[in-house]
């Protein structure tokens, strides 16, 4: 098995879980999702990042050699960067860090983090790389139209969606490490359809989030 050979796996799977449309965004980009949904979105954020963080690290501690440490190390700290950012967002809509941790979660827009926590503790680095780096493009579109609907049909300034341009983009040399883990995974015997099945899933638990999100709008 070669990095070509992983990168036609990342191919195959996004092919795969192709985007199936994202009514949340599609009534953000039309101004109609509220305030309170709004709070929402801020309030899911600070749960998943907060266990997303916590994930990784997990990950860095039982995969520690590069690529994958390298990886995971990153991917933690990215998601303590962003919940910095969050506040900013959680500001704008008059949300306090006591509001952001009283926030009650809902179970249907918590499914990601839960799979992804799992994924830490029993998965292999190769799936948890294969699942981020395929819904990585995907999510991070989301989060650029989230991004411009807030400025453009919510008046929120450019600090306050900071949390959506940071993800907007991939993080610096991301696809190369997770190629290269994925890579790696292959290579030492891992199967093909085990890992896309953990990045199906995770596709599928993230279409439940935004799914809860616009539920009965």
């Amino acid at each position: 098995m070669s990095t070509h050979d992983a990168t036609e796996l990342v191919r195959a799977v996004r092919e795969e879980a192709a985007a199936s449309g994202n009514r949340f965004l599609e009534l953000l980009e039309g101004g109609d999702v509220p305030r309170e949904r709004l709070v929402w979105l801020a309030g899911e954020q600070y749960r998943i990042l907060g266990s997303d963080r916590r994930s990784f690290a997990l990950l860095a501690s039982r995969y520690p050699e590069p690529p994958a440490g390298d990886m995971f190390l990153a991917l933690a700290q990215g998601e303590g960067r962003a919940l910095e950012l969050l506040r900013a967002f959680a500001a704008a809509l008059g949300l306090s860090d006591m509001d952001l941790i009283a926030y009650e979660p809902r179970p249907s827009a918590q499914t990601y983090p839960a799979y992804v926590a799992q994924r830490a503790v029993f998965g292999t680095a190769g799936e948890v790389a294969l699942a981020m780096l395929a819904n990585l493009e995907e999510w991070g579109a989301y989060c650029g139209h989230a991004a411009d609907a807030l400025t453009e049909r919510y008046g929120f300034d450019e600090e306050a969606v900071g949390f959506f341009r940071f993800f907007a983009e991939p993080p610096p040399g991301f696809d190369g490490q997770a190629t290269a883990v994925i890579a790696a995974a292959l290579e030492a015997g891992e199967k093909p359809a085990d890992m896309a099945r953990a990045a199906r899933l995770l596709h599928a638990y993230e279409k439940a989030f935004w799914d809860a999100l616009a539920d009965g709008l």
